[in-house]
């Protein structure tokens, strides 16, 4: 049985929280990637961020819909999800971008359960970590390329 340690790819390309948003999209234009892990100042993995959350900042920002009741103003929609949105729109570095929740799996995964992974949290890489590194990760392409074999 093929495991993630496997496939995986161990050239990783990571970011740092502090990395400037340009030279985000210049870094994924150079390694022709779509998620790169974030990292902190040790290496340690504490987020991800994809093409998807860097194309999110040009996106129009929606004005939440409210009704004004006598003195009352009431929100229809999640006054928390505007602010995100806000936040989002107007980040200047990687970590006010990044998703911090990541999934990751170890060398060890059945690639069968890593593709469940990618699929069930709608993810197209995993971080590989072995004993609180990051060792490599799985992309979409490495599982399809395990097919192949």
């Amino acid at each position: 049985m093929l495991t993630a340690g496997d496939i995986m790819t161990t050239e990783i390309y990571t970011v740092h929280l502090d990395t400037e948003i340009k030279a985000l999209a210049k870094t994924f234009v150079e390694h022709n990637v779509n998620a790169m892990p974030v990292v902190d100042d040790d290496g340690m993995l504490v987020g991800m961020v994809t093409q998807t959350d860097l194309v999110e900042q040009d996106k129009p920002l929606h004005i939440p819909t409210v009704i004004s009741l006598f003195d009352w103003v009431i929100y229809l929609e999640s006054p928390k999800k505007f602010t995100e949105e806000v936040r989002k729109v107007t980040a200047r570095k990687v970590g006010e971008i990044c998703s911090r929740d990541v999934v990751t799996c170890s060398p060890d995964t059945p690639v069968a359960t890593v593709a469940s992974l990618m699929v069930d949290n709608k993810v197209h890489l995993i971080p590989v970590v072995s004993d609180g590194r990051m060792v490599g990760v799985v992309a979409r392409l490495d599982i399809i390329r395990s097919m192949g074999e």
